[in-house]
């Protein structure tokens, strides 16, 4: 909840849609965020 509250503490939309349009965006670009940062493990051998 820390992470999506740095995208920004208030929604802009007025409309209850577009507020969770607007949620959805946020976590989308939070999930891209976390892809980047996980590392990709092969098996040796």
């Amino acid at each position: 909840m820390h992470c999506v509250k740095l995208l920004g503490q208030r929604l802009m939309a007025r409309d209850f849609d577009r507020q969770v349009a607007e949620l959805q965006v946020r976590i989308a670009v939070l999930n891209g965020y976390t892809a980047l940062g996980i590392p990709v493990t092969e098996p040796v051998g």
